[in-house]
């Protein structure tokens, strides 16, 4: 009697969920911290809105470039798969290592902590006190449970939550620009003037006012870890990964803008949170309050959407036998990996009880960074290979790839390079090299044979150009 076939991953995806995945998990909460830090650093209306354009260009050049690479490795793992095609299976690997080790929970505690004070700021609680203060940690436990739980029940759960959020947070933060475009520069008269004032820019503080601009744009690519259920993977990844950069990229400087017409640029460089401080100046209370609610729909949004995507990355290793088999179980009723799904929650909320957002964020960042950068410049090494014919490819090579590369070194070595970061960067990046001997391990314990047959997609073995 033949053996019953193990479950596999559906391509369940289209282009809509798609471009709703890269939009969600790009709105978080950074457009509604970064504009202060930025404007402190900037101060003028033209290097403002020229640093938040240059973000978006820097962004939009690396969603080009993976959808380059997406349309011809549509597997499961995304960003793991274009690692090991083009470096081979140490690096991939120790791409995966710090997805588990540190990136994913540090961007579970992060993005969940954020939700869980503006949900109960919205309830007239003060989060900077007991107990509020220690209540964060356990609603944004709570929040990442009940994310979890959802996308294990099925992708296409994860995906409406996902679309209904997106909805709500890009609605929400277009509202507020319309509405501080339509009365507030009636009533104000704009803050435009001067545009650029004399010395407001200069390389030093554009490049620190990018870095903040750039985390603010990061989740363009937790879309690829999903490859392996997109219908038309070859035509969706890059119109999706191009599609909803864009409008990041549009509804980011419309706000800007509108922040602009109510409020000068000495007052948004003292407004931590910017939108709130609009909406209040505009309609009173009720305005702050709808600005929370747009804020806690926002964070929960991209929280589901990271448990969505990125426990990808650890079925894919699984399925390549570089962790336990049993990482890689799909359930045979939801068709999800939901262990993976699983581990990726567990280990988020061990991170969110022990840390604050200013640690996991800092984690995060610095942690991805090397890895988003040797997957965009996979381009350079493809492209040499015989055999390598990819549906579409990433125009004004290789000045595309070339631009994000330089800009994620910018991250990378401002952590370095400041003196308060540097210890804790080092420190990330050694928990990255550790990895190394893990992946020998790994390789070591494999079954002889080469590598297992996928099922992360379409249950064929891949096939290398």
């Amino acid at each position: 009697m033949t053996a019953p076939a193990a479950p596999t991953l559906r391509r369940s995806l289209g282009l809509w969920a798609c471009v709703a995945v890269v939009v969600g998990q790009i709105i978080g909460s950074g457009i509604f911290r970064s504009p202060a830090g930025v404007t402190d650093k900037l101060p003028g209306p033209f290097p403002l809105l020229l640093v938040w354009s240059a973000g978006g260009l820097f962004a939009l050049c690396g969603a080009l470039s993976l959808a380059e690479v997406a349309s011809v490795y549509h597997q499961t793992g995304g960003v793991y798969v274009y690692l090991r095609e083009a470096w081979g299976r140490l690096p991939a690997f120790l791409f995966g290592w710090a997805e588990l080790a540190i990136i994913r929970a540090a961007s579970l505690g992060a993005i969940s902590t954020t939700f869980a004070e503006y949900a109960l700021r919205a309830f007239g609680y003060d989060v900077k006190v007991a107990p509020a203060s220690q209540w964060v940690h356990y609603v944004a436990a709570g929040a990442i449970a009940l994310t979890t739980l959802v996308n294990v029940v099925g992708v296409q759960w994860g995906s409406r939550v996902t679309n209904v959020t997106v909805v709500a947070k890009y609605g929400g933060l277009l509202f507020i620009a319309v509405l501080a475009l339509a009365l507030g520069l009636p009533q104000a008269g704009g803050h435009y003037t001067p545009f650029h004032p004399a010395g407001s820019l200069s390389l030093a503080p554009f490049g620190l006012a990018l870095v903040s601009v750039l985390w603010a744009f990061d989740g363009w690519a937790d879309l690829s870890y999903m490859s392996g259920e997109v219908r038309e993977p070859q035509r969706t990844l890059p119109r999706a990964l191009v599609i909803g950069t864009c409008l990041v990229l549009a509804i980011y400087l419309l706000a800007n803008v509108a922040y602009l017409a109510v409020l000068p640029v000495d007052e948004i460089r003292r407004s931590p949170l910017v939108a709130s401080t609009v909406a209040e100046r505009l309609i009173g209370q009720p305005g702050v309050i709808f600005v929370s609610i747009t804020v806690v729909i926002s964070t929960f949004g991209t929280l589901n959407g990271t448990l969505l995507t990125s426990p990808r990355v650890f079925f894919a290793m699984a399925d390549d036998g570089l962790l336990f088999r049993q990482v890689g179980a799909v359930h045979a009723r939801f068709h999800t990996p939901w262990v993976a799904i699983v581990l990726t929650g567990a280990v988020g909320v061990l991170f969110v009880l022990a840390g604050t957002f200013e640690q996991l964020a800092d984690i995060f960042v610095t942690a991805l960074i090397p890895f988003y950068a040797l997957a965009v410049a996979s381009l350079y090494r493809l492209r040499r290979r015989p055999g390598y014919a990819p549906p579409f490819r990433a125009p004004l090579y290789p000045l595309v790839p070339t631009l994000f590369v330089l800009s994620t070194m910018l991250l990378l070595l401002n952590g370095l390079l400041d003196a308060g970061a540097r210890l804790p960067s080092l420190a990330i990046l050694g928990v990255i090299v550790c990895g190394i001997p893990v992946f020998h391990a790994a390789e070591r314990r494999r079954a002889p044979g080469g590598r297992p047959v996928s099922r992360a997609g379409d249950g064929r073995p891949e096939v290398r150009p």
